[in-house]
């Protein structure tokens, strides 16, 4: 059994943004050397998220814009406010739901070294609270 776990870091350039990670999570997979078994994605941040969707841009529009209807930036929520624990002010429960909305993971077979995707799915990191430095993980296992 071959394990391999890479953490990604990326850069985001928007308050909420997709951006597609599916030809680094196929690099990672094909470095692992795994010919059969599974590849998890997760990101590390309550306030993002994972996820699969066809990969044009009306698409990805229509999904950024749907989470922003269900969870709009600005609302009155409990998060918005001091908080008690951490000495600063919480701004981003917004973000937090849209992540819990989302997911912030997702998992693929791999079979004879290829990760295994629909004809049209592509794998990506959503940000809801950016723009920020990121990371996700990126964890293959097989043999």
């Amino acid at each position: 059994m071959k394990i391999k776990l890479e953490m990604v870091e990326l850069q985001t350039q928007k308050g909420m943004e997709l951006i597609d990670i599916t030809q680094e999570v196929e690099r990672v997979v094909t470095e692992s050397g795994v010919r059969d078994g599974i590849v998890n994605i997760m990101s590390k941040h309550t306030s993002t998220g994972i996820i699969v969707t066809e990969g044009i841009w009306c698409v990805e529009q229509d999904i950024l814009d749907h989470l922003e209807k269900l969870a709009p930036e600005k609302g009155d929520y409990h998060h918005n406010r001091p908080l008690d624990f951490a000495g600063r002010l919480g701004f981003n429960a917004h973000a937090h739901l849209k992540s819990v909305l989302t997911g912030y993971t997702a998992f693929f077979p791999i079979q004879q070294g290829q990760l295994i995707l629909g004809g049209a799915q592509r794998i990506y990191f959503a940000e809801y609270d950016g723009p920020l430095s990121r990371t996700y993980c990126v964890q293959v296992l097989g043999e």
